[in-house]
């Protein structure tokens, strides 16, 4: 499924950055130039998805974006403005546009709100497409759980989906938070109530108090009408905030105080309004850091965290991956309609080797990427990215200082031998962790993705003890 992207922005700079960051196997970036043409060719070109600063948009900018929006494809469009102020946001997005966007953000918060767009225009393609099959919700039921890592992992998962408690998601980027996010939502008593997203870098601070608590009609300039915020629109449901570490401090007081009435109170309000829903927060920072640097409440973290949850890295998850690739494998062979038999023995050892900074995310990239290139019925090596050929997986590269070629080697066991490498391995990694969280053991079993009790069995077995690594 290829993606088209127009590109149209005064900022050049912003646009070779977006056209290199965006570009990939199934996305397609066309910059609408030169100048003087850039509407026109906006127009004519069948994009999915445009990107277009708010002054190549034709005048009045209401007509111009009715226009895009009445184009054959329904195209996404995204408005990024000059102008940071409420009214000009409002008017934008009051005329249809899908996505405004302050072009003073940074040049990788803009990426990231982009890319989500991109995700969602994808899913909105394969409803289209594949509507036969259906489009079904992210259940429990959809994560591989055969390491360890998961199997413990989930059984902390189910024990809190029952519960209206905030939840705080934690992990490295990729790992798959906000699917998770949904999958509770969907098997909570609150499935029937909506699922409302929102992320907190996506937007500038002077629009995300708006957009989470919503405004009254003449709250500020370019107010014309009442909006209800994103907790209003969660009423009864489930409230995902996304990328919670980076919310300003004062927002972070008013979200404190939904917390304990439960109750919200609009921009320019007079009277609060109850409400009946589930937060769950996601974050790939490490918020107790953030306490003690100042810039995030330690008792909203005391309030967000009732229920935390740590989702290992797909690194410490090894023994799934199998699973996963024949999973996304089948997924995208609807997809892209191609028939493949799977992968060759080497290829799906290179990418169980592999550390996969990305996570699930980069996994599913990799596969679909693979499954686009593939000329044959069996993905093998040619059709991985080149990291998957050098050192980053050789034969024997397990970690650094962790190598089979000993002496003795053949007078131990299979078994024994699999035990000695995986003692260095977890000795190795646990010493560093408990280094980095000066002996705090909870705090080193969130990193390493594992229940406290089981780090305690793995430091008394490894001989490690929490006093040798306080400072």
């Amino acid at each position: 499924m290829l993606i088209r992207v127009g590109l149209a922005l005064k900022d050049k700079g912003l646009q070779q950055y977006l056209e290199k960051k965006l570009g990939d196997a199934d996305v397609r970036v066309e910059v609408c130039g030169p100048p003087r043409r850039v509407w026109q060719n906006t127009l004519r070109s069948g994009f999915d998805v445009i990107v277009i600063s708010e002054s190549f948009v034709l005048r009045p900018v209401d007509n111009g974006i009715a226009i895009l929006n009445e184009l054959p494809e329904s195209p996404t469009t995204i408005i990024i403005y000059d102008s940071d102020s409420l009214e000009e946001h409002a008017h934008l997005s009051a005329a249809g546009a899908d996505v405004v966007l302050y072009a003073g953000l940074s040049k990788n918060s803009l990426y990231e709100a982009i890319d989500t767009a991109l995700e969602s225009r994808r899913q909105f393609i394969q409803h289209k497409r594949y509507d036969r099959r259906g489009v079904v919700e992210p259940k429990i039921s959809d994560f591989v759980m055969e390491s360890p890592a998961m199997q413990v992992f989930m059984e902390e998962v189910h024990q809190v989906i029952p519960s209206d408690s905030p939840i705080l998601l934690t992990g490295e980027t990729g790992v798959g938070k906000e699917h998770l996010a949904k999958a509770i939502h969907a098997q909570s008593p609150r499935s029937v109530g909506p699922f409302i997203s929102i992320n907190m870098a996506a937007m500038p601070e002077n629009l995300l108090e708006s957009e989470l608590f919503g405004h009254e009609q003449g709250a500020f300039t370019g107010a014309v009408r009442y909006r209800r915020g994103a907790f209003e629109l969660a009423h009864g449901g489930t409230i995902f905030l996304d990328e919670i570490g980076e919310m300003p401090l004062h927002l972070q007081t008013k979200l404190l105080r939904v917390l304990q009435d439960y109750e919200i109170k609009p921009i320019g309000g007079e009277k609060t309004i109850e409400l009946d829903v589930r937060v769950i927060a996601a974050t790939n920072r490490d918020l107790e850091e953030t306490v003690a640097q100042g810039t995030f409440r330690q008792d909203l973290f005391y309030r967000l965290s009732v229920l935390m949850l740590t989702i290992p890295p797909l690194r410490h998850r090894r023994e799934d991956i199998p699973a996963m690739v024949r999973r996304f494998a089948t997924l995208f062979r609807y997809k892209i309609g191609r028939e493949i038999s799977g992968f060759s023995e080497q290829a799906l050892n290179a990418l169980c080797r592999y550390d996969w900074p990305g996570n699930v995310r980069e996994l599913m990239n990799v596969i679909e990427r693979a499954m686009l290139l593939c000329r044959n019925t069996e993905i093998g090596m040619t059709e991985l990215p080149n990291v998957f050929h050098g050192d980053a997986v050789a034969e024997g590269a397990l970690l650094p200082g962790v190598s089979l070629e000993t002496d003795d080697m053949l007078s131990k066991t299979l078994p024994e031998i699999h035990q000695d490498v995986m003692d260095q391995v977890d000795r190795l990694y646990l010493a560093k962790v408990l280094a980095k969280t000066g002996g705090r053991v909870n705090q080193a079993a969130r990193i390493a993705g594992i229940h406290p009790r089981g780090l305690y069995n793995k430091m008394k077995r490894l001989g490690l003890r929490k006093e040798d690594f306080k400072p």
